[in-house]
């Protein structure tokens, strides 16, 4: 069964969206540990959002809830917050649910800002750190490989995908009215990461020119790649006190890059106004710099407060997508778990044919038209049965027709006459 525990800026405050982010994409294996039943984890940690998507074992009328109930346990240890506080603030969602809503997530529908870009390339980088953790399953790899594609499919086939929408884009956006001219505007970019490329392309998109940029591991090779001015820890806080807008974007959490008492010390003399835009998860930016002469800051809070409702047809168009690529692959979940049955069914019917190969040859027929003929009545048979199962299957049946199977189908004796994997792949299309 797919399980999901998911907490976002709707419903979820930027404190303890905070608190959830640090665990990071690579707290997979931790949550897939938490316990027995639980099989395998992929993890989606973004600024707006904390998802845990899990495989649990499906047992016979056996719950999930004692397997999630570990899982929070878990995250409340990870975020030092208190377990019935992560019970309340995280949503659950199960079985079919799990599709519908990741393929959303994907395609940029459940964002501050609707049909956003960067979402997809997290899901894709939250798939791939899970595997690289061996924490993954062929159910998750399935459902996330089915979310790419789907959001590829919204970009593609909806206005959603025209105008390059991103989180960073709408801070610029909602920015401009207290910059004015960006091409006089000094700005200072506080990160390095992919976050920081996406900041950096949305400003220059809007005509800043003059951007200089800190990295606070002290690494160089992207304002040497992008042609920024760097700067170094010892210029920071001044080139900070004298910056119109500074943008943070950075993933390090153990320190503000920006304290009330450091900066306000730094901007004493200095009267212009500053915008400081604070795009990090956990926050970059001391919330005391509010408090401050000339200082105006802009955080996710804000931001998503003035997130612009976007067109409802196209919304409604992307949202059909969606809810069809959902119910596709749980069509296709549901085809899957009968393959065991599938196995034991092909088993059964080659034995079959095998004995009557070999007791046709003793009689003396001839064995090449023997063969034949009985191979030609066993894949007939077997198409006939395998497709019944997997329309069953398709509408919800497909346990009956497994019982069936195994009710009338002997035990295998021996596991290495079972067929081949490919031609198990083949017989589930």
């Amino acid at each position: 069964m797919l399980v999901c525990l998911t907490a976002h800026q709707r419903t979820t405050s930027l404190e303890d969206l905070e608190r959830l982010s640090v665990i990071g994409d690579a707290a997979a294996t931790e949550l897939a540990a938490a316990h027995d039943a639980i099989r395998g984890a992929v993890v989606l940690a973004t600024c707006n959002r904390f998802e845990a998507y899990f495989d649990v074992a499906d047992a016979p009328d056996a719950s999930p809830i004692p397997a999630m109930d570990a899982a929070m346990e878990r995250i409340a240890g990870l975020t030092d917050l208190p377990f019935r506080q992560v019970r309340e603030t995280v949503d659950f969602a199960h079985g079919n649910g799990v599709a519908q809503h990741l393929f959303s997530v994907a395609s940029g529908l459940d964002s501050v800002a609707v049909g956003e870009d960067e979402i997809a390339g997290q899901v894709k980088r939250a798939l791939e750190t899970a595997r690289r953790e061996g924490a993954t399953t062929a159910p998750l790899e399935h459902l996330f490989q089915r979310a790419t594609e789907t959001s590829r499919a919204v970009k593609n086939s909806t206005r959603l995908g025209e105008s390059g929408r991103s989180l960073v884009r709408l801070a610029v956006e909602l920015a401009g009215s207290r910059v004015g001219e960006w091409e006089d505007a000094r700005v200072l970019l506080v990160g390095t990461g992919r976050y920081a490329a996406a900041s950096l392309a949305a400003l220059r998109a809007v005509g800043a020119t003059d951007i200089r940029v800190h990295s606070r591991s002290g690494r160089k090779k992207f304002a040497q790649r992008e042609n920024l001015r760097p700067v170094s820890i010892a210029d920071f806080a001044d080139e900070a006190a004298r910056a119109d807008v500074i943008v943070t974007c950075t993933t390090t959490t153990d320190t503000y890059a920006l304290t009330a008492e450091e900066h306000g010390m730094a901007r004493l003399g200095v009267e212009s106004s500053q915008l400081v835009i604070d795009l990090g998860m956990p926050r970059n930016v001391d919330p005391g710099l509010r408090s401050l002469p000339g200082v105006e800051v802009l955080d996710l809070d804000t931001i998503r407060v003035h997130a612009p409702i976007d067109e409802f047809a196209t919304i409604d168009e992307a949202r059909l997508i969606v809810q069809t690529a959902a119910q596709r692959h749980a069509a296709a979940r549901r085809v899957h778990e009968v393959a065991p049955a599938v196995v034991d069914l092909r088993r059964h019917v080659q034995s079959v044919l095998d004995a009557e190969i070999a007791r046709a040859r003793t009689r003396g027929a001839d064995p090449a038209e023997t063969e034949a003929a009985l191979r030609h009545f066993s894949g007939a048979l077997l198409h006939g049965l395998i497709a019944q199962g997997h329309a069953l299957a398709a509408a919800g049946s497909g346990p009956l027709w497994s019982d069936a199977i195994g009710l009338v189908v002997p035990p295998a004796a021996d596991t290495s006459a079972a067929p081949r994997e490919r031609d198990v792949e083949r017989d589930l299309g």
